[in-house]
């Protein structure tokens, strides 16, 4: 190990220390590099593990984790993803202190009315207790258990914690929530165009001589993509950022455009019209691998003129023709479509005129080139832990009852199924759904008062609901609005496995150290609350009562990832992350899409036969209701409520801010750090301003984040929950309107 490896690596001791409570009993010399420190360090004094960063971000980095005497003590990038490239960011960092953070969740709670904070201990056997009995009541007396909901989704990415959904499914069917406010609008839009979400690999971005980042910001939400963008400039390519705020990746490019939020689409198509117009099209690919361009240019020639895109966005039409033909001419070019820019009521018609910008031009199927989204490749797992059996006599939704009713007089040949709701609406769900009602609400890996909308209308959804269980790590806004709060294992105390939806590299999560307290993992929860059902009720549930977590991890691989991987066995990750052996770096690279035609299709029938146009034509975005457009983007040292709760990270995020130009602030006569008020019809928040050109005079950014420590601050109390135009094709619900949001300000 060199000298640099090891004063890197010290200073991840030094935070595994503090986790660890010892900080202070280090000798000083430790805190300056130097021989004595480089000296100090010996990888076989530590046992090492192999983890993988489950939360919900493009890097999904692999991790390396150092542990003695039981305590994880300090962690690093696995050196060999070149993805990861041996670092983490400031959040992976932090994974030290969650295991031992004091604000953690250490045992089954019960809350003696909900937001009381009046919080006492109980056994695992008592909290199941109680819980199992209210299921058997729901039962009993609704003839099912569609009174009971399930709210899961991103918090844990692991695999094995899909087995929350298998817990449901073996207690009988259920109401879901079912959709993704992420990215669903542009998963749509991918599957028109192209048959599937399938985006090139990131790694391959340094081959490429044109770069436009649309609507992503990787400098704070992708720190590792940032490395191949930055080589691929230094080789000579051009770097354009497409964004409403002047974000730290705007920094870093050639060419920065600030259009009106909502306006991608016309900018898009204005750039396609004049590559049309000076004969810059692919005529190969859009003749023999598409299906009907010509169609397209004539909506193009008949609708878009480079001068109306530009009233449309803002940006002037001398540089939307300047920018069209280097990236028309440049070979390869590509476009990372951020999920940010589709998270609007045109969003899924906006990511489908970049997609024809990136098709018309050739650069799909082109190794350095695509339009990058995302993709699921690499999740061909069993899913073991999720496919569950319901009870013998279990009774749901039938599906071909009249105007959604139930019938629970059916005979045995009747087909049920789960209930759906959408997620992106939970509030509105809960509050109006019957027959039965939702009396009962599960919620795992998803923190619903940090991310879901209209936060004033959600706590009167959950104070219409009889009882609420929250399983978490942290006191975060749900668990204060739950009955129960059951604890949950950190990445550190379970074993999983976890695959990225950006790069290609999958890594297993083994357990470090013991759980510790008295959390458990959600399968182990799950295999608890079956045995005590099967106690109160014989038959009631069909989840194995005693399950080993190390073999539910291994039940999740198959021949088929093996061969994608080029491993024989799982245990071979345990020497490091193994990448997918791809045939090339670009998706598509063979021309053959998975749409009904086989071809890329500039005109989707399946497009419009959901509803939509079936030519990537351009859609106006919501009106505004307010003076101000409200933007909610993730903050730099947090992931919606992860992170920024733990005290090391406070020292990054003291206070909230809200952030405005300083033009539109002097005309409501506000000056910086002055306490204002936002308001709008869900609700208002206050919070300090800070005056910056970052933003557009017509804008309000304030970034999302649960700050705790007493700080009532939550975006969700301005944000509602219109939908997006597009989603509920391969999500099941439509998308959400996040920054189609509006709102008033003034000084508190």
């Amino acid at each position: 190990m060199t000298a640099k490896k090891c004063t890197f690596s010290r200073r991840r001791f030094l935070q595994g220390a503090a986790a660890a409570g010892a900080a202070a009993m280090l000798p000083c010399s430790l805190l300056v590099p130097g021989k004595a420190e480089a000296a100090a360090f010996s990888e076989g004094d530590y046992q090492t593990f192999r983890n993988a960063c489950p939360r919900n971000c493009y890097d999904t980095c692999s991790i390396k984790t150092y542990v003695k005497d039981g305590v994880v003590k300090f962690i690093e990038g696995a050196s060999e993803s070149t993805y990861t490239d041996g670092g983490l960011c400031v959040k992976g960092y932090s994974y030290t202190r969650r295991p031992y953070s004091p604000d953690r969740v250490k045992y089954p709670m019960v809350q003696d009315g909900r937001r009381s904070g009046k919080w006492r201990r109980v056994s695992w056997d008592e909290a199941l207790d109680m819980i199992a009995k209210k299921m058997l009541k729901l039962k009993e007396e609704d003839g099912s258990l569609l009174g009971l909901g399930m709210t899961k989704y991103s918090g844990n990415f692991g695999i094995t914690n899909y087995g929350v959904e298998g817990m449901m499914s073996s207690l009988g069917y259920t109401t879901r929530f079912v959709g993704t406010p992420c990215w669903p609008a542009g998963i749509d839009a991918q599957n028109y165009d192209l048959g599937n979400m399938w985006c090139n690999d990131p790694e391959d971005m340094v081959k490429a001589r044109y770069v436009i980042v649309w609507g992503a910001n990787p400098a704070w939400c992708s720190v590792h993509s940032m490395k191949y963008i930055m080589e691929a400039k230094r080789r000579g390519a051009k770097v354009v950022v497409v964004d409403p705020v002047f974000t730290q990746t705007a920094a870093k490019g050639d060419v920065y455009w600030q259009p009106k939020t909502a306006s991608d689409g016309a900018l898009a198509l204005g750039m396609a019209r004049h590559i049309l117009d000076k004969g810059l099209v692919d005529e190969d690919f859009v003749h023999n691998y598409g299906l009907g361009f010509d169609e397209f240019a004539d909506y193009l020639r008949d609708n878009v003129t480079v001068e109306w895109a530009a009233e449309q966005s803002g940006i002037p039409a001398r540089d939307i023709m300047e920018v069209a033909e280097e990236f028309a001419t440049a070979d390869p070019a590509t476009i990372w479509i951020g999920y940010g820019m589709q998270r609007h009521t045109n969003g899924g018609a906006s990511v489908r005129s970049i997609d024809a910008l990136v098709a018309m031009t050739g650069n799909v199927g082109k190794e350095g080139g695509g339009a990058r989204y995302g993709h699921l490749q690499t999740w061909g797992f069993n899913y073991h832990a999720l496919i569950q059996k319901q009870p013998e006599g279990s009774k749901g939704f039938l599906g071909g009852a009249a105007k959604g009713e139930f019938d629970f007089t059916s005979g045995s040949g009747a087909s049920y199924t789960d209930r759906t709701v959408n997620i992106n609406k939970t509030a509105q769900a809960i509050l109006d759904t019957t027959d039965p009602a939702i009396r009962m609400l599960w919620v795992s890996c998803k923190n619903p008062f940090g991310q879901d909308f209209d936060r004033p209308k959600l706590e009167k959804a959950f104070d219409k609901l009889e009882m609420v269980v929250t399983v978490d790590q942290f006191f975060n806004e749900t668990v204060a609005n739950s009955d129960i709060v059951l604890p949950v294992t950190t990445l550190f105390e379970e074993w999983t496995v976890n695959a990225s939806y950006w790069h290609y590299w999958l890594s297993v999560n083994e357990q470090a150290i013991k759980p510790m307290f008295e959390t458990k993992s959600n399968i182990e929860i799950a295999a608890a609350l079956s045995k005590k059902m099967n106690e109160l009720s014989p038959g009631s549930c069909t989840f194995p009562q005693d399950i080993d977590t190390r073999e539910w991890m291994a039940k999740e691989f198959n021949q088929g990832i093996y061969d994608m991987f080029g491993i024989s066995d799982w245990t071979e990750l345990r020497n490091g992350p193994v990448k997918a052996r791809l045939k090339s770096s670009a998706a598509w690279s063979d021309k053959k899409f998975a749409t009904p035609s086989g071809k890329y299709e500039f005109k989707s029938e399946l497009c419009e036969q959901h509803g939509h146009k079936a030519l990537p034509e351009f859609k106006v975005g919501r009106e505004g209701y307010d003076e101000f457009r409200l933007l909610t983007p993730h903050t730099k040292f947090g992931l919606h409520s992860q992170f920024v709760n733990l005290d090391w990270m406070h020292e990054y995020n003291k206070e909230p801010y809200i952030y405005m130009h300083p033009k539109a602030a002097a005309e409501k006569g506000i000056g910086d750090l002055d306490m204002v008020r936002v308001f709008n019809k869900v609700g208002e928040q206050k919070a300090r301003v800070k005056l910056t050109d970052n933003v557009a005079e017509d804008c309000l950014l304030m970034y999302e984040a649960w700050f705790g420590r007493g700080n009532d601050y939550n975006v969700q109390n301005l944000v509602d929950d219109e939908s997006a135009d597009m989603g509920a094709f391969k999500a099941g619900a439509p998308g959400v309107a996040i920054h189609d949001q509006f709102a008033s300000v003034e000084r508190a």
